[in-house]
């Protein structure tokens, strides 16, 4: 009989790591069947979707309640298969209030729970630490403090590093990327990355975009701007941020294949918060990391959470290594002062460039995908023992 494992993961980058979990799996056991909730890399990979991960892809605690149908549809859906036909695994990937729940379905029914890239308690409502130890059986974990934190709480769990460090890389040069795209490598390239949920886009384009203008406006030489088109964000997400007003008058380019390539081809970057951060820093591109929530939202969290900064890159780095600007701090203007000062101020950027590559060596070796797939097997043995 073929073993089963069900995966259940929510936004885009759970989407691409869960696949490269998937393949790993794959690679080592090719008969393994799969199942659970994801996107279309998931899809690609063979993976029985029970419920689309876009529709319950969400941030922020009262923005989930606009939500609530699709995460009560999704949950029903999934325990459903938990209960009348049980995977010999259950591989959860960050989506925290929402995996937990399927946990303890799953813990009753006596199904193993692995998960792989673990909520940053560390962060926010660290008591839930609690809950995982009661609910998950391991966890791999991919930032190099995390392992320290979980043991020290009694919770299993094991550093197998960061899987962005299998995916990241380039497959051009900065002059060929722009060869390709009819740009001048006098150009100075910005990129304008506002997230890939459609809430994000509404809140943090239009803002990019006047920064864009107003750098442009201060400028000497022409600019050209990048942003990249998620799967998840159309043209009306677009349109309704203003972009075609924008581009009657700036160079901006939507780019939705070579990413790698165009960020690395940037000078700097304006992103907002998540792990396009970290993807920027290990391809060691200077930016600018923004956080903007539903004012209800930001003031609970302003009482919840207790870390000195809220981007990955400084978390690990343990200092300010690029910038933040936080809720009312995300205007045009300081946008478009940082992304001048970065891109005028050489010392500025070497110094940037060189907290990068820091970060970039703290989070280790490639491999991440391998050794959880491995992790994951391993448990999978133990329960049929």
């Amino acid at each position: 009989m073929k073993r089963k494992i069900m995966i259940v993961t929510g936004e885009a980058s759970g989407d691409l790591h869960g696949a490269n979990l998937v393949r790993s799996l794959q690679s080592k056991e090719p008969d393994l069947q799969f199942c659970g909730m994801g996107g279309p890399e998931l899809v690609a990979c063979g993976v029985e979707i029970l419920y689309d991960a876009a529709k319950v892809s969400v941030v922020g605690f009262f923005e989930v309640f606009s939500h609530l149908k699709d995460i009560w549809l999704a949950q029903r859906a999934l325990r459903h298969r938990l209960a009348t036909d049980p995977p010999d695994l259950l591989l959860l990937i960050d989506l925290p209030d929402f995996n937990l729940i399927l946990a303890k379905k799953a813990k009753k029914l006596g199904i193993p729970v692995y998960y792989y890239i673990s909520p940053q308690l560390w962060a926010w409502r660290s008591g839930r630490v609690k809950t995982m130890k009661a609910r998950v059986d391991k966890i791999g974990v991919i930032l190099p403090f995390e392992e320290d934190f979980f043991r020290q709480r009694g919770v299993e769990a094991q550093y197998v590093g960061h899987p962005l460090l299998d995916t990241v890389e380039t497959s051009a040069t900065r002059e060929q990327f722009c060869k390709l795209h009819d740009i001048s490598c006098s150009t100075r390239c910005i990129g304008l990355f506002p997230g890939s949920r459609k809430r994000e886009v509404s809140s943090l384009l239009p803002i990019f975009l006047s920064a864009a203008e107003t750098l442009q406006k201060n400028s000497p030489q022409k600019n050209v701007f990048f942003i990249p088109r998620a799967s998840t964000i159309g043209d009306q997400e677009f349109d309704a941020a203003g972009l075609r007003r924008y581009q009657q008058h700036l160079d901006i380019r939507i780019i939705e294949e070579d990413r790698y390539n165009m960020m690395a081809a940037c000078d700097a970057v304006v992103t907002a918060s998540g792990t396009v951060t970290l993807e920027l820093a290990i391809l060691e591109v200077p930016m600018i990391v923004v956080y903007k929530l539903a004012p209800l939202t930001y003031q609970l969290g302003k009482r919840l959470v207790k870390i000195d900064f809220f981007s990955l890159v400084n978390l690990i780095a343990g200092y300010a290594a690029v910038p933040e600007l936080l809720q009312h701090e995300v205007t045009a203007e300081k946008i478009a002062a940082e992304l001048a000062a970065i891109t005028t101020l050489p010392a500025r950027k070497r110094i940037m460039k060189q907290a990068l590559k820091e970060v970039r060596d703290k989070l280790g070796e490639s491999g991440a995908s391998d050794k959880a797939a491995t992790a994951a097997l391993q448990m999978l043995e133990s329960s049929y023992d």
